[in-house]
């Protein structure tokens, strides 16, 4: 065994690998950007090397600086990760060109998988069942227009280098196809430094399973079991589960066999994931699973087939790089309970999904009955040059109902401020009936998105909303340090608010929550209490305000913290901007009133779609801006003429910079 090892990552699973690596007594080394120095990845290390400036292409994709800081280290092995240089058959022949273990499958089989397209080819060979679809060498657009036509729409257009849903489109029909192929072209060529695209057939109801493989230096590959990946947003993995739901024996032999045979095709060593495509129309069946491609690396959601087989996946990973065969033979691999993963990003799903990055001024992930795998910590930032995912979430139990009961029930702990999250949105894909019930597909989230995205607080948050204007306006009438004997409003030494019996009957509250005006009265209760009967909307509620909790009747609490313009109000995992109404200044809705598009988040013009003067529709795409890895298409919000649109193709423009203004017809 090795004595140390770099790890060529960042954020969360640079951390999940030296946790490994320490308990098994190796010397850690990190590398970092200088955006991530003060990263917990950073501190969780022996050592840690500083390789360049925040962009990935100058730092963490930069492979000469990444092997100059193992060679300055003396590290003696290396740990890609995922992402970055984790797939890059090039850069595993460079570690071990330079003397150093390769934490990874061989070069010849990161390039045999690489490619969709060869890759399709192999399986085929090797008799893993396949997808229909094209995956020729002609890449002109009329011929893979041509092609999509002989597969049938819908189809999907795929990089060829992919994965994590870049550089993926689906085209409903043939009108779409020109728009979608440009697009998936430009964020392949942005993420992988490869533009060519394959195309492939949609199936109308698809699930993702995918088959955890291990392979040794010796001959063995074995099979961890299936997940199921199916619940996805714009082809990127939302919540992943372990064993899939509805696998019967039968198609589980079939899918796990076939995962096998992959492997062993292109002699796999060390962790991998052969992912499938299944026609759920009629349930699983062996004959409708099809191979989609194979991830040479150790997957994001690996945790929940650690879960269900108790085995550590990143010590396998580092015992067969050392050279030792795997740790038990298939019939050893046991597959107990279920478990449950849920990706936490920061993004604002009531904005589409928009990337929301900044500082973490409040963090809080649940504790109990939950595992959380994470790279970032209270204080830290979110930045626009990684991915957003800022943690992980994962449960296990003995059965399907209460793991998702409980991974639910963490989400909706979650509290992340002023970063906005999809934790509520993560609970209520979990608590929804259809889900419980395994009644999942690829389109569960597009098909119930109305009822998936939160719109705002609930009536209990109004509620609390104003408890704690009730609160406040107590607090301007009484002295906060010992209290005012001539004041009705009285604080309590663990920090309660109540009424003497000279106070105000009623007092009306007018509060903003999140942009949503609130109104409704708060009266104190009986001395000493230090409660208020709040009325909103025809309903009376009792509401206590304690230090950073309110609590509601006698079971319900919200949690919040006092921020610079107000109130982060906690519901559920939704994280609510509280204030009175005086001060609210949101722009909500600011595209709607004015017609002017503005840059969501910091990033790159990647396509301009009209000129000032065109008459465009309503949902007209007129700007393309590409940050943290993705493309944000900004459409016309009416129908109208383009006013302005000031960007040019290449431009970088800031955070609520003007890209385009419509002014309403007529």
């Amino acid at each position: 065994m090795f004595e140390s090892v770099l790890v060529a990552n960042r954020g969360e699973i640079a951390c999940r690998v030296f946790r490994t690596a320490a308990q098994m007594g190796l010397r850690t080394i990190a590398v970092y950007s200088e955006a991530d120095a003060d990263a917990p990845h950073v501190q969780m290390a022996d050592e840690a090397v500083l390789i360049g400036p925040a962009p990935a292409r100058e730092s963490y994709l930069d492979a000469a600086k990444v092997l100059a800081a193992a060679k300055a280290t003396g590290a003696q092995a290396i740990h890609p990760g995922y992402g970055f240089l984790s797939e890059n058959a090039e850069f595993a022949e460079a570690v071990m060109a330079a003397g150093l273990v390769w934490i990874g499958p061989p070069p010849g089989a990161i390039r045999a998988m690489g490619l969709k397209d060869a890759a399709k080819k192999l399986m085929a060979e090797a008799g893993v069942p396949v997808t229909p679809g094209y995956l020729g060498e002609d890449q002109s657009e009329a011929r893979l227009a041509e092609e999509a036509g002989k597969v049938g729409y819908p189809v999907l257009i795929k990089a060829v280098a992919g994965g994590g849903g870049k550089g993926m489109k689906k085209v409903e029909q043939a009108g779409e196809f020109a728009a979608a192929l440009a697009s998936a072209k430009r964020e392949a060529k942005a993420a992988f430094g490869d533009d060519r695209v394959l195309i492939e057939k949609y199936v109308t109801r698809p699930r993702h399973i995918e088959v955890q493989v291990f392979g040794d230096g010796h001959g063995n590959v074995v099979h961890l079991y299936e997940r199921d990946c199916s619940l996805q947003r714009r082809h990127q993995k939302v919540i992943e589960e372990a064993p899939a739901p509805g696998m019967d024996e039968a198609t589980r032999a079939a899918v796990t066999s076939a995962a096998v045979r992959a492997a062993k095709a292109v002699n796999y060593v060390g962790a991998g994931t052969v992912e499938f495509i299944a026609d759920a129309s009629e349930g699983l069946k062996p004959d409708r699973v099809w191979f989609m491609e194979m991830n040479t690396r150790l997957q994001v959601e690996h945790p929940v087939t650690e879960m269900v087989t108790g085995q550590d996946l990143v010590e396998w990973q580092l015992r067969v790089a050392a050279g030792e065969p795997l740790p038990l033979e298939q019939d050893e691999i046991e597959l107990n309970g279920w478990a449950m993963e849920a990706r936490l990003y920061a993004e604002d799903p009531a904005k589409g999904f928009l990337p929301s990055i900044g500082r973490l001024d409040h963090f809080r992930l649940p504790e109990d009955f939950i595992r959380v795998d994470t790279g970032v910590e209270e204080g830290g930032e979110v930045s626009q040059h990684y991915d957003p995912m800022i943690a992980k979430l994962i449960v296990h139990a003995d059965d399907r109902e209460t793991a998702a009961a409980l991974l639910g029930a963490g989400c909706r702990e979650v509290e992340v401020w002023p970063v906005r999250t999809n934790a509520a949105f993560l609970a209520r894909c979990l608590d929804h009936d259809d889900f419980v019930a395994g009644d999942v597909d690829t389109g569960f989230i597009p098909a119930r998105l109305d009822e998936l995205v939160p719109t705002g607080g609930s009536p209990e948050a109004f509620v609390a909303a104003l408890a704690l204007a009730a609160a406040d306006a107590a607090a301007d009438l009484g002295l906060p340090a010992e209290g005012d004997r001539n004041s009705p409003w009285q604080a309590t030494p663990d920090g309660l608010y109540g009424f003497r019996l000279n106070g105000p009957e009623r007092v009306r509250h007018e509060v903003e929550v999140d942009g949503q005006t609130v109104v409704g009265s708060a009266r104190p209760l009986a001395p000493g209490e230090w409660r208020w009967m709040i009325e909103h909307e025809g309903r009376m509620d009792v509401a206590a305000v304690m230090h950073e909790q309110v609590t509601i009747g006698e079971e319900l609490s919200l949690n919040f913290v006092r921020t610079d313009d107000g109130v982060a109000l906690f519901d559920d995992g939704l994280a609510l901007d509280v204030r009175e109404s005086e001060l609210a200044g949101h722009a909500h809705g600011e595209a709607e009133a004015t017609g002017a598009l503005l840059a969501p988040m910091p990033g790159k013009i990647v396509a301009v779609q009209a000129k000032a003067g065109d008459t465009v529709e309503k949902g007209r795409a007129l700007v393309v801006l590409e940050a943290m890895k993705m493309e944000h298409a900004l459409t016309a919000p009416f129908d109208g003429v383009v006013a302005e649109l000031p960007v040019q193709l290449g431009d970088q423009v800031v955070e609520g910079a003007t890209l385009a203004r419509v002014e309403k017809a007529g």
